[in-house]
């Protein structure tokens, strides 16, 4: 579906609003709107699947297949990051692409903004299908491996007599398109950021990047 998209709609879908002076050129438009088709797409295959799950636990399966970790998986499986990196206009090119292109908010942002695009052009029916193909591997983990990065990162701490604390720094977009990043911090030391849609999102992140840095 994503190499069939209108011209149009696929260079927007991966045009970051630094390089537009209008940002309703940019992805992020499409963005909030794939948020919204994603969101409803999984919900829709997880809920006759899960007919013993509490609203709370499908609440928590759906928001770990849709992270923002989730969703950068997605993405670099189908070659965001080169699409990124390829519409990028010449006097941007360079090592500040090749970042963006790395990083998990714009990747997440961008694969929303595909699915935005997708829903545009081919409605939603075909675009949920396409969806739950693409972020199976995610879902299943899910599923099978129900995360919470935080408490595994306390007990970690805890055999050191360490607390960690949690620190948002920094806040952007819209109140229906906000977007949190956090710190996990201990002894007043960063170990590592996290982003999300919400700040218990953003927490979950930080705690499992913490944890790849403990473990690595």
């Amino acid at each position: 579906m994503l190499e069939q998209l209108p011209d149009d709609l696929a260079r927007q879908a991966v045009t970051h609003a630094s390089w537009v002076e209008e940002r309703g050129d940019a992805y992020e438009r499409l963005a909030f709107l794939g948020d919204s088709v994603l969101g409803l797409a999984v919900t829709t295959h997880l809920f006759p699947r899960l007919e013993s799950y509490g609203a709370g636990r499908l609440t928590k399966v759906r928001a770990q297949a849709v992270s923002g970790r989730s969703c950068r998986a997605v993405a670099e499986r189908l070659g965001i990051p080169e699409r990124l990196r390829a519409a990028a206009p010449d006097e941007v090119a360079g090592p500040a692409t090749a970042a963006l292109s790395q990083t998990e908010r714009v990747l997440a942002s961008v694969i929303e903004a595909v699915i935005g695009a997708c829903y545009l052009a081919y409605g939603y029916e075909r675009t949920a299908d396409a969806v739950v193909e693409a972020f199976a591997p995610e879902i299943e983990q899910a599923l099978e491996h129900p995360a919470d990065f935080k408490s595994a990162l306390q007990e970690r701490l805890a055999r050191r007599g360490a607390i960690v604390a949690y620190e948002v720094t920094a806040e952007e977009g819209p109140p229906h398109e906000r977007r949190f990043e956090v710190a996990a911090v201990v002894n007043g030391e960063e170990l590592a950021r996290g982003a999300g849609r919400s700040k218990k999102d953003a927490e979950q992140s930080a705690a499992e990047t913490a944890l790849d840095g403990l473990e690595g």
